[in-house]
């Protein structure tokens, strides 16, 4: 067995236990089960428009959910709308795993806000490569922007959320060059964001138990880190919120706490939310609870109070 320091001083072993958090919260199964048996009510709730279609594969969909009775849409294309604002979710799941439908219980933290929510749903590694799954999150940001004013949403006033992977993909986003990616989209397309227990610094998952089914390159996790990229918004910056719960592993603390200080260094106003007694897991019911303190947070960012 080879426990040479491989990573911030821990041997394979002890890498692998920092970023296994299954393992780490071995309830973690029936965490999630209590929040799928929220759906059907989610559901009944709230007027959800499920699988929108925003690109050509059959994972590239979306859903959306508004407050009963859903607000009409703008009849202008390009005015003002007075619409809601939007906070666009991404799941987690190390990328190879979830899908948006596991997410649904979510709906309770914003839409009492007098927000959109829209969770996204994209492919998954290795059935794609991680390169296209952030291609995939963009798209579905671009198409949100497009189409906002068909659901009551103000394009002007969109967010980004996600949790683990999705944080992840939520620094990304905000790391966008939007205008290059498609013509017409502004480069301030997105106003803020919230990244719950991300991964800023893809290096050390290349070394753990997980590449095997990633098969991350080097070049994808320079490209594809957002500890080494720089914001793009023009000035001012549009706020971060970085959370993790009080009861992560040793090193997502330490991705947050240093990701939030090289963004802040890069003029991003960043805060970081550490929520005690919650682990990777249970902090997801943080941004479901329209009463928390990670949720009125967001509501602050957004605008809602």
């Amino acid at each position: 067995m080879n426990d040479a320091p491989l990573y911030q001083g821990y041997d394979q072993a002890g890498l692998d236990a920092q970023y296994n958090n299954r393992a780490r919260v071995p309830e973690h199964a029936d965490i999630h089960a209590g929040y799928q048996a929220q759906a059907d009510a989610v559901l009944a709730d709230f007027d959800a428009r499920l699988d929108v279609s925003y690109g050509p594969s059959a994972e590239e969909t979306l859903d959306i959910y508004l407050p009963k009775p859903a607000p009409p849409a703008s009849a202008k294309e390009g005015a003002p709308t007075g619409g809601m604002p939007i906070n666009v979710f991404l799941h987690g799941g190390y990328w190879f795993s979830r899908h948006k439908n596991d997410y649904r219980f979510l709906a309770r933290g914003m839409i009492p806000s007098g927000a959109a929510l829209i969770v996204v749903n994209y492919a998954l590694v290795p059935s794609v490569d991680l390169d296209e799954v952030v291609r995939q999150c963009r798209a579905a940001i671009a198409w949100t922007y497009r189409n906002a004013v068909d659901f009551g949403g103000d394009p002007n006033r969109l967010f980004v959320s996600g949790h683990s992977a999705g944080g992840h993909l939520t620094a990304m986003m905000m790391a966008t060059e939007w205008p290059a990616f498609a013509g017409g989209l502004p480069a301030d397309l997105i106003k803020g964001g919230c990244a719950i227990s991300g991964i800023y610094d893809l290096e050390p998952i290349r070394l753990t138990f997980m590449q095997e089914t990633l098969g991350f390159t080097p070049e994808q996790v320079a490209r594809n880190s957002p500890i080494g990229l720089t914001p793009t918004t023009p000035a001012p910056p549009a706020p971060m919120i970085v959370a993790a719960g009080g009861d992560e592993s040793e090193e997502f603390l330490r991705q947050s706490e240093t990701f939030t200080a090289q963004w802040a260094k890069e003029g991003v106003p960043c805060e970081m939310m550490v929520r005690p007694g919650f682990n990777h897991f249970t902090i997801l019911g943080e941004f479901a609870d329209p009463e928390s303190g990670l949720t009125r947070a967001v509501r602050k960012q957004m605008g809602l109070g």
